[in-house]
């Protein structure tokens, strides 16, 4: 566990606040903002876990002019230990809000504690299914990836725009997985796509040799993988073993350094919609996310050397850009450390508006806990083993 924390005030201080605040007299919350972090450090959502936690390190120490602490956890990509570590910030921590987790399955546990427990939930997870249906401990859930049915449609348009007619898809058999598979089936028609199969997988396969020979023996045009971190490269290994000349798309869920090391020339060539973040450089001048995203590569690139930025790592610093966006709102209604702080905290989050990130353009409402549109995805490629806008 790793805690980064500051002296609270003497209890005389906060107590003077307390009456002050009693008799209308303005006085500024005196506990600390308290967030715990749950990522995915270990086990096979490391690659996603551990730019992020490299990124909460380079959060300021204060928020919204109070001082900020945070809690950081490892939930080693288990929705078992995700749900526990939870339990453990709301209950003992009494955190004001919860970040995380990296992957979906991880944050929806998160979110089954922290919303029955009315405590937000800014999740790093990619899957619609975190915050839908609107109804519960959900209503407590905000997300920042872009739903699966933009990140697909915009892989379609470029699909469509270079000549494929007939694509096939391999999917791990995870929520995030059957997220995307669900909105790449109901969108494929409309873009003149023939689906030439579907084939599933599990996150902790070992081969997927079966499932590849089926899908190419099918002459798809490209093959869309739907997948996540280190499992995602199992059927890209597979697809260059097998000599597959068609374009192969993969999810936001590879957007890191440690695939384009691990992938090597197995990769190359390969597209993704992903965040604008990952080639912050390269975006028109007009692009609102520009200025934010190369921002955060600067501080992150500056630590962590050349190339190290991935679509993870941003997601905690889009996480710290809501917060700066709402704490300060939240602070007007309460104090910190109390369920009214972090009920409007919540609050808050719900009626973010134009709040811009490396990750994309944000606004809620209540019908919407994720907020971002079709600002937050471009097509990138892999060249060279480096991302490329893609034309």
């Amino acid at each position: 566990m790793k805690i980064r924390s500051f002296p609270r005030p003497a209890t005389a201080t906060r107590l003077c606040a307390a009456l002050m605040l009693s008799f209308g007299l303005a006085a500024g919350a005196s506990a600390d903002v308290t967030v715990g972090v749950i990522l995915s450090t270990t086990g096979p959502a490391a690659s996603l876990g551990q730019p992020a936690e490299n990124t909460v390190k380079l959060w300021p120490d204060s928020i919204g002019g109070e001082k900020l602490k945070v809690i950081m956890l490892n939930d080693a990509s288990d929705p078992t230990e995700a749900s526990r570590q939870a339990a453990k910030l709301i209950n003992e921590e009494k955190v004001d809000v919860i970040v995380g987790s990296s992957v979906t399955p991880p944050s929806i546990a998160i979110v089954e504690v922290a919303g029955n427990s009315a405590t937000p939930v800014i999740a790093l997870g990619g899957g619609n299914a975190i915050i839908e249906p609107q109804e519960g401990a959900r209503t407590w859930a905000f997300k920042m990836a872009a739903p699966e049915a933009i990140s697909v449609q915009r892989a379609l348009e470029h699909m469509a725009a270079h000549g494929v007619k007939k694509a096939g898809a391999i999917a791990v058999s995870t929520s995030y997985g059957n997220g995307f598979l669900n909105a790449f089936t109901e969108q494929a028609k409309d873009h003149g796509i023939e689906i030439s199969g579907v084939e599933r997988y599990g996150a902790q396969d070992l081969s997927v040799t079966a499932q590849i020979l089926r899908l190419v023996a099918a002459k798809p045009d490209a093959i869309y993988i739907l997948s996540f971190g280190t499992p995602a490269f199992l059927p890209q290994a597979e697809l260059a073993k097998r000599g597959y000349q068609g374009k192969i798309y993969q999810t936001h869920g590879v957007a890191n350094a440690d695939f384009l090391r691990v992938g090597g020339k197995d990769v190359e060539g390969t597209f993704l919609a992903v965040a604008p973040v990952l080639v912050a450089e390269q975006l028109p001048e007009d692009d609102p996310t520009k200025k934010a995203g190369v921002d955060y590569v600067t501080q992150y690139e500056g630590k962590h050397g050349a190339g190290t930025r991935s679509l993870f790592g941003s997601t905690a610093w889009t996480a710290l850009n809501w917060l700066q966006a709402t704490v300060p709102v939240a602070l007007k209604e309460a104090e910190p450390g109390t369920p009214e702080f972090r009920s409007a905290l919540r609050d808050a989050l719900e009626n973010m508006k134009e709040v811009v990130s490396p990750e994309g353009v944000f606004n809620m409402s209540k019908e919407n806990h994720n907020g971002i549109d079709s600002r937050g995805q471009v097509v990138v490629e892999i060249k060279d083993g480096k991302w490329k806008l893609a034309q």
